[in-house]
C-alpha cells in the first residue's frame, strides 16, 4: 500500500511483543540529516513505547545510505544485538545514480539478515522530491521510523 494512502505511523498490535529485555542496534545515515534524524528518534520513541531500554539501543551513524549494508551488517554480527535497524533517505535526482543506490541498499539489507539469520529493517525512504522525505519523516504520513521499528518488534515476535 502507497504510504500516501496509509499513515506510517498506525499499525496493528498484532505480534506487538514487549523488548524490554532485546537489543537493538540503529544505524543512522548522515546523507540528508534532517530527515534522517526524524525518521531516528521516530523509531527509538517507538522502541521505548513498547518496553525497550535507553541502554539496548545502541546507535551508529554512517556517511550516506550506501554505507547502511555495512554498517548494518557490523550490528548484525555482534551477538548480543537482536535486532538491527537502517535508517537513509535517498531523494530522487536527475540522474540513475538514485536507481543504483537504492538497489544496493536494499539487496545489501536484505543479505544482511539473512546471513545474520535476525532482523535487518529497510528503514530506507526512496521519495521523488525533499517534500515527499519530510512527509514520511513525522509529517502528514507519519514517520517511516515508526514502521521501522515496529517491523524489528514483530520480526523479533515471529
Amino acid at each position: 500500500m502507497a504510504s500516501s494512502i496509509k499513515n506510517l505511523s498506525e499499525y496493528s498490535s498484532t505480534n506487538v511483543l514487549n523488548v524490554a529485555e532485546k537489543k537493538f542496534g540503529i544505524v543512522v545515515s548522515e546523507w540528508n540529516e534532517e530527515v534522517t534524524e526524524a525518521l531516528y528518534n521516530g523509531a527509538y520513541e517507538t522502541l521505548l513505547a513498547h518496553g525497550a531500554k535507553k541502554e539496548n539501543i545502541v546507535r551508529k551513524t554512517v556517511p550516506g545510505s550506501f554505507e547502511l549494508s555495512l554498517g548494518g551488517q557490523w550490528m548484525a554480527q555482534q551477538e548480543h544485538i537482536d535486532a538491527v535497524i537502517c535508517i537513509g533517505c535517498v531523494v530522487q535526482g536527475e540522474t540513475k545514480h538514485f536507481d543504483f543506490i537504492c538497489d544496493a541498499v536494499a539487496q545489501g539489507i536484505t543479505n544482511v539478515s539473512l546471513k545474520y539469520n535476525k532482523p535487518v529493517i529497510f528503514g530506507v525512504l526512496t521519495p521523488n522530491t525533499q517534500k515527499q522525505a519530510l512527509d514520511r519523516a513525522g509529517g502528514k504520513h507519519g514517520n517511516k521510523g515508526d514502521e521501522a521499528a515496529i517491523t524489528a518488534i514483530k520480526m523479533l515476535g515471529f
